[in-house]
C-alpha cells in the first residue's frame, strides 16, 4: 500500500533498548498495558489492560491474540506496512519481541511510555516537550 512506513526498529532490536527488554521479560503485562493505553489514547488504563493481559495468561495464545489486536491498531494508527496475518503471526510466535518493538515504536514517536497517555498530553500542552507525540489519523468527515 502506498504511503506506508517501516517500523522504526526491527523485531530483534532489543539490544538498542535494554530497559524495555528487561521490563518485558520481567513483567510483560506492564509493557502491554502501557502500549494499550497510548494506542487507545487514554480511553483505557494501563492497569486495566495489563491486568486483562495477565488474566489471559501472559504469553499463552489468548494473551498473544489480544496483543495482536493492539499491534494491528498501532500499525494502522501510524500507517506502518504489514498485515493482520503478519501481526498475529508475530504476536503469537514472538510475543516478547513484538511487545518490545511496539514499545520502542511509541518511544521513537515521542511518547514517554511511563507517563501514560494523560501524562504525555500534559507534557505536550505544558511545553515540556520540544517535539510532542505524533498521532496520525485524527478525526475526519
Amino acid at each position: 500500500m502506498s504511503g506506508e512506513t517501516l517500523w522504526s526498529s526491527g523485531l530483534c532490536g532489543c539490544c538498542s533498548d535494554c530497559s524495555t527488554c528487561c521490563l518485558t521479560l520481567c513483567c510483560p503485562c506492564i509493557t502491554f498495558g502501557r502500549i494499550a493505553e497510548v494506542v487507545d489514547r487514554g480511553t483505557t488504563s494501563c492497569c486495566a489492560q495489563g491486568a486483562l493481559f495477565y488474566m489471559l495468561g501472559g504469553f499463552t495464545h489468548l494473551a498473544s491474540c489480544y496483543a495482536c489486536i493492539y499491534r494491528t491498531k498501532l500499525r494502522r494508527l501510524y500507517k506502518i506496512e504489514g498485515s493482520e496475518f503478519g501481526d498475529c503471526l508475530t504476536s503469537c510466535c514472538c510475543a516478547q519481541l513484538a511487545l518490545c518493538q511496539e514499545y520502542r515504536e511509541l518511544k521513537a514517536r515521542g511518547f514517554d511510555m511511563s507517563a501514560g497517555w494523560k501524562g504525555n498530553v500534559e507534557m505536550q500542552t505544558a511545553g515540556v516537550r520540544t517535539v510532542g507525540p505524533v498521532v496520525e489519523g485524527g478525526m475526519s468527515r
